[in-house]
C-alpha cells in the first residue's frame, strides 16, 4: 500500500521561517543589483530549498520506514560511534573519512547479506553472494594496499637535474666533507635531577647529577588537567622542572666548544631527544660538546597542548643547562672543571625547538622575563650562533630580533608540519650592528620533510591514521636528509667556534658539494657583515624608484609589480620582492628586449672597502601568468607551454660607459618551481597545507671577476648602471630580490 504523506499545519509555519532567513541572505547579498530585489530572489530560493528537501526526506523516510527498527538502530549506533571517533581523535580530513565510513557500511550489509545467502540451504543466489563478497574482499584488499604505499613523485620527470656538471667542487680542491669524522673519540654519557620517573638515563643511570628548576613564572599555563596528568606521568611539575642532557663529548683535556640542541614539540610520551645523535656523534669528533637537551615534559599530549605558551620555558630552560655548565666548569672539585670553553657557545633546535634557540639568544641579553618582570635574568652567555631546523616563528607572542651573531636555518620543501621557511623571517630581521664578524644562511631543501631531521620521528610528519594519506615517495631518504643536515651544521660550527671559512662556499652554492651532498634542489640564502643590499624593494611602493635616488625603468614586460611574497597557505614571509614577465612568442626577439634597469646617481656608492661579489636573489614566478593574459587580452586558448629553463643576463655600466655581461646560468641554475604534493589525494593539499608551491628565493653570489673576464675595462667601483637583460629564453617570470654587493 502506498504511504500517504499528511502535510502538518506546522509545516506551513516552518516554510515561513525559512523563506524569512533566505530573504534577509539575499538582501545582504552584493551583486550590483537592488536589495529588495535579491531579498525576493532569496525568498524564492528558500522556499524552493524548503520544498526539494521535504520531497527528499519524503522518500528517504517511506524507504527508512521498509526497513527493520533494529538495522536503522544499528545504523544509527554505527554512525555515532564513528563520528565520535572522528571527534576524539581520527585524524582524517572530512572528505575521506566520512565517504570512506559511508563506504564501509554499505560493504558490511553486502558481506552480511552475501553471507546470509551462502548459509541457506536453499538459496538460489550463492553465485551472486560469492560475487559481491570477491569483489568487496577486492575493494578492501586494493584500499589496504593504496594506503600503506608511500605514494607517487608527480613532479619528478618535470624539473631537470639539480647539479651541473661543470661545477667545480670543495672536494676537487683537496677539502674533506664537515659531515666525515674529526680526530676525537666520542664518549657518551647522560646528566639529570632524578626526578623524572619515566626516564631511567636521566635517573638512577645519569653520570652526573644536577639541580631542578622552578619555571612558574615563565609557564603559568601548567594547569588544570594539563597539570594533573603531566605530573601524574613525569612525578614532577613546573617548580621542579629537571635538567636532563644527552651528552656527546670529545675525549681530550679541553676546554671544547659547547653545543646545545633542543627537539620541537613531538608526543611528549614518544621521547625526541635521542634523535639528534648523528649531530652529536659527528660535533663531538670534531672537538666539540654536544648535548641533547630534554624537554619532552613540554611537548603535546592527549591531556593538551600549550599551543606556544610553553616557548618562553622553553628558551629559558637552555639557558639554565648553560648556566649548570658554567657551574660544572669552574667548579674545581668537579670532574667537568675546564672542559667547557664558555666563551664559545652555539644554540641549535628544531621545530618549535629552533623557534625556542632565537628566543634563548634573545633573553640572554635581558635584565628580566619581558613577560612576567618578577622572573630576574642575568645570563650574559656569549653564545655565538643559532641554528634553527625547519623552526616556527610565530608560537611564541614576541617577534624576536637578533643582532650580532651567526644564524643558520635549514628547510625541507615537503615539511607537512612547517610548511613554509618560517626561519628566513628572524634571518631577515637579524642586523649586524657592532662592526663584528658575522654571518647568516639559510639552506631550502628539495624533498626533505620535517620530521627526518630527527632519526626517531620517521618518514610521516603526521601522526596516528592520517600518516597512512601522507605522500612520502618523494622525500629523500632519512639518511641522505641527516646527511644534508650534518653537513651544513658542521660547516656553520667550523665557521663560527673555530673560524674555519672553508665551508662558507657551500652556503652560496651548494652545487660546490655536490660530492657529499645528495642530489635535489637546495636553494642558498647568505649574508655577512661585508654584504651591503642597495636595494630589497621593501621601503615604499613607488616601482619606479627605490630609496638613495635610484630610479628604475622597464621596457617590453609583460609583468612587472612589487609585492609581499605569500607562503604556501596564502601567510606572509615578511618580505617584498619584484615579479618580472617577458614573453616573446616562440623565440627570443632580440629586436626589442624585455629590459629591468637600476640607474644610479653620480653621488652613489657601494661603500664597500673591496667589493668581490655581486648579489641578487632569485626565483621561478609563475609562468602560466603569462597564459592568463594572453587568454584575456585574446579571448582564445592559449597553446599549452612547458615551464622554461630560466636564465638571463645581468649587465654592469660604469660611468665610463663600459658594460660587462654575464648570464646568470654561468654561476649556477636557477631552479624551477619546486611543487611538492603532500597526500596521495592531491585535492586535499589545499586545505591541509595549502598550495602545491611558494615562491622561495635562491642567493646568487657572482664575482666581479666574472664580469671583468667579460669587460678589463669596466671599473666596478663607478658603477652606474645595471640592467636584468631577458635574452636566454623567450618567455618567463622570475621573482628578484636583495641586489647588492659583497667585500672580501
Amino acid at each position: 500500500m502506498k504511504t500517504k504523506i499528511i502535510i502538518h499545519p506546522a509545516s506551513y509555519f516552518l516554510l515561513i521561517l525559512t523563506v524569512f532567513v533566505f530573504g534577509i541572505a539575499g538582501y545582504h547579498f552584493e551583486t550590483g543589483l537592488h536589495p529588495f530585489i535579491m531579498m525576493i530572489a532569496g525568498a524564492v530560493v528558500g522556499c524552493l530549498a524548503n520544498i526539494l528537501f521535504t520531497i527528499i526526506f519524503k522518500h528517504l523516510g517511506v524507504a527508512i520506514n521498509k526497513i527493520p527498527l533494529n538495522i536503522n538502530l544499528a545504523i544509527l549506533g554505527t554512525l555515532a560511534a564513528l563520528f565520535l571517533a572522528k571527534t576524539i581523535g581520527f585524524s582524517w580530513p572530512d572528505q575521506v573519512y566520512f565517504p570512506a565510513i559511508f563506504l564501509a557500511i554499505a560493504f558490511s550489509f553486502i558481506l552480511f547479506y552475501s553471507f546470509k545467502k551462502i548459509m541457506a540451504k536453499n538459496s538460489s543466489s550463492k553465485t551472486v553472494a560469492w560475487t559481491g563478497i570477491f569483489f568487496v574482499s577486492l575493494f578492501i584488499m586494493g584500499g589496504v594496499y593504496w594506503l600503506y604505499q608511500p605514494g607517487s613523485d608527480p613532479y619528478a620527470k618535470k624539473i631537470p637535474p639539480a647539479f651541473s656538471d661543470t661545477t667545480p667542487t670543495l672536494l676537487s680542491r683537496g677539502i674533506k666533507s664537515p659531515a666525515e669524522n674529526g680526530i676525537y673519540d666520542v664518549q657518551k654519557f647522560t646528566y639529570g635531577s632524578g626526578t623524572d620517573k619515566k626516564r631511567k638515563e636521566y635517573a638512577t643511570d645519569a653520570k652526573l647529577k644536577t639541580p631542578t628548576v622552578d619555571a612558574s613564572r615563565l609557564l603559568p599555563d601548567w594547569k588544570d588537567k594539563k597539570k594533573k596528568w603531566r605530573e601524574n606521568y613525569w612525578g614532577f611539575g613546573v617548580k621542579n622542572f629537571p635538567l636532563n642532557g644527552r651528552v656527546y663529548m670529545p675525549e681530550g683535556k679541553g676546554p671544547f666548544p659547547l653545543i646545545l640542541i633542543v627537539h620541537g614539540n613531538h608526543s611528549m610520551v614518544d621521547y625526541s631527544d635521542g634523535g639528534y645523535g648523528y649531530l652529536g656523534e659527528v660535533l663531538a669528533s670534531r672537538g666539540f660538546i654536544t648535548v641533547s637537551v630534554d624537554e619532552n615534559f613540554l611537548n603535546g599530549h592527549w591531556s593538551g597542548d600549550f599551543r606556544g605558551k610553553e616557548m618562553p620555558a622553553r628558551a629559558w630552560l637552555l639557558l639554565k643547562h648553560l648556566e649548570q655548565w658554567k657551574k660544572c666548569n669552574n667548579d674545581p672539585n668537579h670532574e667537568l672543571t675546564n672542559k667547557t670553553d664558555m666563551e664559545n657557545i652555539i644554540l641549535i633546535g628544531h621545530s618549535r625547538g629552533g623557534e625556542a634557540v632565537s628566543i634563548a639568544a634573545a633573553f640572554n641579553q635581558l635584565n628580566y622575563f619581558p613577560d612576567d618582570a618578577l622572573e630576574e635574568f642575568n645570563f650574559n652567555f656569549n653564545i655565538k650562533g643559532v641554528v634553527s631546523i625547519a623552526p616556527t616563528d610565530y608560537r611564541y607572542h614576541r617577534e624576536i630580533k637578533l643582532e650580532n651573531i651567526n644564524y643558520l636555518t635549514l628547510q625541507g620543501s615537503y615539511d607537512a608540519d612547517e610548511t613554509s621557511f618560517w626561519g628566513m623571517r628572524p634571518y631577515r630581521r637579524l642586523t649586524f650592528t657592532d662592526g663584528g664578524d658575522y654571518f647568516k644562511a639559510g639552506v631550502y631543501i628539495h624533498r626533505a620533510n620535517h620530521g627526518q631531521f630527527n632519526s626517531m620521528w620517521g618518514r610521516s610528519d603526521f601522526g596516528g591514521a592520517f600518516k597512512w594519506l601522507l605522500n612520502t615517495a618523494p622525500l629523500l631518504s632519512g639518511d641522505d636528509q641527516r646527511a644534508v643536515a650534518q653537513i651544513f651544521i658542521s660547516a656553520f660550527v667550523e665557521a663560527v667556534l673555530k673560524n674555519n671559512t672553508t665551508y662558507l662556499p657551500l652556503f652560496k652554492n651548494a652545487a660546490l658539494g655536490k660530492d657529499w651532498l645528495p642530489e635535489t634542489y637546495y636553494l642558498s640564502h647568505f649574508q655577512n657583515t661585508q654584504s651591503k643590499i642597495i636595494t630589497a624593494f621593501e621601503k615604499d611602493m613607488e616601482l619606479a624608484s627605490e630609496p638613495n635616488n635610484i630610479s628604475i625603468k622597464a621596457s617590453n614586460l609583460k609583468i612587472w609589480r612589487e609585492e609581499k611574497i605569500s607562503t604556501r597557505d596564502d601567510g606572509s614571509q615578511e618580505n617584498n620582492a619584484v615579479v618580472l614577465g617577458w614573453d616573446y612568442g616562440e623565440k627570443i626577439n632580440q629586436d626589442s628586449l624585455a629590459v629591468y634597469s637600476l640607474s644610479f646617481p653620480d653621488s652613489f656608492s657601494v661603500h664597500i672597502d673591496s667589493i668581490d661579489e655581486f648579489l641578487i636573489s632569485i626565483a621561478a614566478g609563475d609562468f602560466k601568468e603569462l597564459e592568463k593574459g594572453k587568454k584575456k587580452a585574446n579571448k582564445e586558448k592559449p597553446i599549452k607551454r612547458e615551464e622554461p629553463t630560466l636564465d638571463f643576463t645581468i649587465a654592469l655600466t660604469d660611468k665610463n660607459d663600459q658594460t660587462a655581461k654575464l648570464p646568470v646560468g654561468q654561476i649556477k641554475k636557477i631552479a624551477p618551481m619546486l611543487k611538492s604534493q603532500f597526500t596521495k589525494i592531491k585535492s586535499m593539499d589545499k586545505d591541509i597545507v595549502g598550495n602545491e608551491w611558494e615562491v622561495q628565493l635562491d642567493g646568487f653570489h657572482i664575482p666581479v671577476r666574472a664580469f671583468l673576464q667579460a669587460n678589463s675595462e669596466f671599473d666596478i667601483g663607478a658603477l652606474q648602471k645595471i640592467e636584468l637583460l631577458f635574452d636566454q629564453c623567450p618567455f618567463g617570470v622570475v621573482v628578484v630580490d636583495d641586489i647588492g654587493f659583497s667585500g672580501k
